[in-house]
């Protein structure tokens, strides 16, 4: 198999017509690989897209071909894919205001473009999920930017557009129902979109998980308040309690004790969700 991309956390093999998705135990903040691995992460990843990809088939195509039909030595954390031709936007869907949204809506009372009503603070739901997609920038080459809807308009053509906003907060919706329902709130997820052979767009990478999610304990949650994180946030507030790291590479090694409790909460997330116990 030929290595095709080697990302931050995924490598990408190509098979034939088909890719193979394998993701590791790397663990990246602010857009730096953490020397420390997270024990388990990659396997969590990706059997919790897998059941997501289950769960939200009705909403729209996935790019799953297989999940056992891979190399032995990456059962568990590969999945035999289709190549997409996958769309230069990232594609975000927010509920609550927290992370970057909340400060570029501190800045510019909007996200996106997209007007918010005065007085929101942190973690303040919505009047109503609202897409905020932004720049697909590569590795190493700067980080993403918040785009307009106008923005994605003129890169992707208004009908490809329009289906980038609906797909993305219908993911997110159907999303939020189930997570709600099992006491977790989705504050904000991030989708990667992508055109099958036969044109249809169509869900790739991964799917609602700690590092593309923005998870939240719902019974801990309030405006104003930090809710429990069940995702990477924990290590970016650890990381910003350093002060000889710049957020540039390399990243700094992480302790036992904050390897412990960022895996502790994937494993609780993946739990919760799924209803079945973390092997």
């Amino acid at each position: 198999m030929e290595l095709l991309h080697s990302g931050k956390v995924r490598d990408v093999y190509a098979d034939g017509q088909d890719i193979l998705l394998v993701a590791s135990d790397r663990v990246s903040i602010y857009d730096v690989v953490l020397p420390t691995p997270i024990p388990d992460k990659g396997k969590i990843l990706t059997q919790l897209s897998l059941w997501w990809f289950e769960q939200l088939a009705d909403v729209v195509p996935n790019h799953v071909i297989s999940s056992t039909d891979v190399p032995q030595e990456w059962a568990g954390r590969a999945v035999r894919c289709e190549k997409l031709d996958m769309v230069m936007v990232e594609c975000i869907a927010r509920g609550y205001l927290a992370g970057s949204g909340l400060k570029e809506y501190e800045r510019d009372g909007a996200v996106s473009g997209v007007a918010l009503p005065p007085g929101l603070i942190e973690a303040s739901e919505l009047p109503e999920p609202i897409f905020t997609p932004t720049t697909k920038v590569p590795p190493g080459e700067g980080h993403d930017e918040f785009m307009t809807y106008a923005d994605v308009e003129d890169k992707v053509g208004k009908d490809v557009a329009a289906e980038l906003r609906r797909i993305t907060l219908e993911v997110y919706g159907r999303g939020q129902q189930i997570a709600k329902a099992k006491g977790i709130i989705i504050a904000d997820t991030k989708i990667e979109l992508g055109f099958a052979q036969d044109g249809t767009l169509t869900l790739g990478d991964e799917l609602l998980t700690p590092d593309s999610s923005r998870f939240w304990a719902a019974d801990e949650w309030k405006p104003g308040g930090t809710p429990r994180y069940l995702d990477k946030q924990f290590l970016r507030d650890w990381s910003s309690s350093l002060t000889d790291w710049d957020r540039t590479a390399p990243g700094p090694e992480i302790p036992d004790e904050v390897v412990e409790a960022t895996r502790n909460r994937y494993v609780e997330v993946y739990e919760r969700l799924t209803g079945d116990s973390w092997r």
